[in-house]
């Protein structure tokens, strides 16, 4: 089986660490007013990387927490990436100058794709794709928007545009500790060579090895969120399951 590596999620808003039911802003549950302390904490689990959201970024279509997250970057001896309103070039360049390992474009990737393309030429591996679906449609700011565009068709043409990394959320399951949409992620797997990493409703130790027998090479990490906060399973866990070994800070 493919080993996988697991991201812990830190989704900020107001300031504080939360978590949304399938990206609902009005379904929130607050777990810490110290996102800082939070990503320290995954990091001294053994976290190889954190996956960082800008929710008041999502919804505004704007950068909110920009001075957080980069003060979270420099502060970590592991990557982070940053997903959650970003639009522009200058906005993008300011996160990876200011040590953020790669940040990743939502709703952008659906406008332009073009500008997509001139920007995975600048910046490399520095940008992934966030394809976040409902019943295999995407769904853009915040969300709350329907692009009408499949998601494997979207994933096909953000591959073409020269982006190597698709983070891809199944909606319906995130934050429901449902279990994760294995057959989509296949599907997804299938369509493109890029790596991919599954987000949405990985909640246990069964869900990650699920993902690993699939033995798709190119399916590379797991996103966690509610399951982690609220208890259910641990970090060390999921990285045992992982098949990689958890790299103590």
């Amino acid at each position: 089986m493919t080993e996988i590596t697991i991201i812990p999620a830190i989704d900020i808003k107001g300031g504080r660490c939360v978590r949304l039911r399938q990206g609902r802003a009005e379904y929130e549950t607050v777990y810490s007013d110290d996102p800082m302390a939070v990503a320290r904490d995954w990091e001294s689990q053994g976290a190889e990387i954190l996956h960082l959201v800008d929710l008041d970024g999502a919804f505004q279509s704007r950068p909110v927490h920009d001075a957080l997250i980069l003060d979270i970057a420099r502060a970590m001896k592991i990557p982070v990436e940053v997903g959650g309103g970003l639009r522009t070039r200058d906005q993008i360049k300011r996160y990876l100058d200011g040590g953020v390992r790669r940040v990743i474009l939502g709703t952008r990737a659906c406008e332009s794709l073009s500008e997509l393309k001139a920007l995975a030429e600048e910046f490399g591996e520095g940008i992934a794709v966030g394809i976040d679906a409902r019943a295999g449609r995407v769904l853009v700011k915040g969300w709350v928007e329907s692009s009408g565009i499949e998601s494997l068709v979207l994933a096909r043409q953000v591959e073409d545009c020269g982006v190597r990394t698709l983070i891809c959320t199944d909606i319906a399951r995130d934050g429901m500790m449902k279990g994760v949409n294995v057959e989509a992620l296949d599907a997804i797997c299938k369509k493109v060579s890029c790596n991919v990493i599954a987000s949405g409703g990985v909640t246990s130790v069964k869900d990650v090895e699920k993902l690993r027998k699939l033995n798709r090479p190119n399916l590379t990490g797991a996103i966690v969120g509610k399951a982690l906060y609220d208890k259910t399973v641990t970090l060390p866990d999921l990285i045992k399951a992982s098949g990689r070994e958890a790299k103590q800070a």
